[in-house]
């Protein structure tokens, strides 16, 4: 990818302009930058990031969004909507996570900005009701822990570094993929804030087992955070439909909070996700009040000040019209589309599904090294996410692998690419991807946080940089 995209097509901003330029001619460019990506993955062959690829169904939500996007969802007084909006958002997600199954406490919600911002809304509130009503605290000497899977997603660590929390990571069983009750249990003491499960993990879209680590979260009297912001807009209609997802959400005792992501598939715009919790009293000990500040009284419910009125309208919209009926015949074709992905893996002896995955799945080799498939493949136009320790190659199916042609097309290139990673092997070749979240990149071998740095620097700064003039 280019280091200064669209440079040698469009004028490049040096400066703030002192004339601005013509809207027409604004979106006339935005148009075909648009469409030039969407041709990218509307091909079915990318794995995850758009979870719905349906662009009558953008269309609707951009209109919703429209009609709200110059509202400050701060502004209740003034904008009654942003109350109804994230009310009614929080309402049919506890409905989903079967609060109704809740009867000794009051459950609640907040609205996030995404999955990583309703992990760290998770955390902070244990890490507060932990202060509050055990004494966990560095003030108090006492140093909290969070209790987590290895799969579990990164977010977890972040929010451990952001928050003081020691993290305790435990292995997980690498034939299931699976984190063992007896091990976490063996890491959690008196100032263990948490413990963690996945419905399903990022890394193999399998389900921890959380009816056993329930039983554990009670007996230890710790709170367990369920991270659903993958699987949480998914799996419920998987079971309706009859497949065979074990309970991860409030009907199990001793879930005490759930992340989903709405902006995944709940095919919501991005930018936006739900943290529900068991009992009221855990989410609002993250509330922050400033009392003494001369701008007034100031309160915010979560780490966000101002918020778009759009994403919360648009997310709104895209619950309500799809509803339960829309929502289950969507899981529905992604179900049967990802059990024919895996077949197809599954016809290639040398390949290896990586546990008991269900609407998303890793795939590796004991052969040769898996990368050799994705480096084949994208020249194909395939996508993958790559993973490690071991090497794995991830798909995540959503709506657009649905689409007429793209199972065969996997089936085919795969065959081929198989092929080709055995000649590689046996001529002793090194394969060029590597692994990163959110993509396969070129293959890292030595200096990995320095190379790492190298590249967000790259995402963030090069383009200040801007491209040298053409004299």
């Amino acid at each position: 990818m280019s280091d200064f995209p669209y440079a040698e097509r469009f004028p490049v901003q040096r400066t703030l302009p002192e004339q601005g330029r013509p809207r027409s001619e604004l979106l006339a460019e935005l148009t075909a930058m648009a469409q030039e990506e969407d041709a990218v993955w509307e091909s079915g062959k990318i794995s995850g990031t758009m979870y719905c690829g349906d662009h009558e169904h953008y269309a609707f939500l951009s209109e919703a969004f429209a009609k709200f996007a110059h509202v400050n969802a701060l502004q209740r007084d003034m904008c009654p909507s942003q109350t109804k909006f994230e009310g009614e958002i929080i309402a049919m997600v506890l409905d989903l996570m079967h609060a109704d199954a809740v009867t000794d406490t009051t459950p609640a919600g907040l609205v996030t900005s995404g999955g990583t911002f309703s992990i760290l809304h998770a955390i902070l509130a244990y890490r507060e009701h932990a202060s509050a009503t055990r004494g966990i605290s560095t003030a108090a000497g006492r140093l909290p822990n969070l209790v987590k899977p290895e799969t579990a997603h990164p977010a977890f660590d972040k929010a451990c570094h952001l928050f003081g929390i020691e993290n305790r990571t435990v292995p997980v069983d690498p034939a299931t993929t699976l984190v063992d009750p007896s091990a976490m249990g063996a890491r959690i003491d008196d100032n263990t804030i948490a413990i963690v499960g996945s419905a399903g993990n990022y890394p193999y879209g399998t389900i921890d087992p959380i009816s056993e680590l329930g039983r554990l979260a009670l007996d230890r009297g710790v709170g367990l955070h369920v991270d659903g912001c993958l699987g949480g807009f998914i799996l419920p209609f998987g079971e309706e439909l009859g497949y065979g997802i074990p309970p991860f959400d409030f009907r199990v005792p001793g879930v005490t909070s759930i992340s989903a992501d709405t902006h995944k598939y709940g095919y919501a715009f991005k930018g936006s996700s739900v943290v529900v919790f068991r009992d009221k009293a855990i989410r609002n000990s993250q509330y922050f009040h400033q009392l003494a500040w001369l701008g007034g009284k100031y309160m915010s419910p979560g780490m966000d000040g101002s918020r778009s009125g759009g994403l919360l309208a648009a997310t709104w919209a895209s619950m309500t019209h799809l509803g339960r009926e829309g929502y289950r015949r969507y899981a529905g074709e992604i179900f049967e589309t990802a059990a024919r992905l895996m077949d197809v893996v599954r016809s290639h002896p040398p390949l290896r599904i990586m546990g008991d995955p269900t609407f998303c799945f890793s795939f590796t080799s004991e052969d040769f090294d898996i990368y050799h498939v994705a480096d084949f493949m994208k020249p194909r136009g395939w996508r993958f996410n790559g993973q490690q320790y071991p090497n794995a190659i991830h798909l995540a199916v959503t709506r657009p692998q649905t689409k007429p042609g793209v199972v065969e097309a996997f089936s085919s290139d795969l065959a081929d690419a198989a092929t080709y990673a055995q000649e590689q092997a046996a001529a002793g070749r090194m394969s060029q991807s590597g692994a990163i979240y959110g993509g396969v990149v070129g293959g890292l071998t030595s200096e990995v946080e320095t190379v790492m740095t190298t590249i967000m620097d790259g995402m963030l700064d090069t383009q200040q940089s801007l491209p040298p003039e053409v004299r």
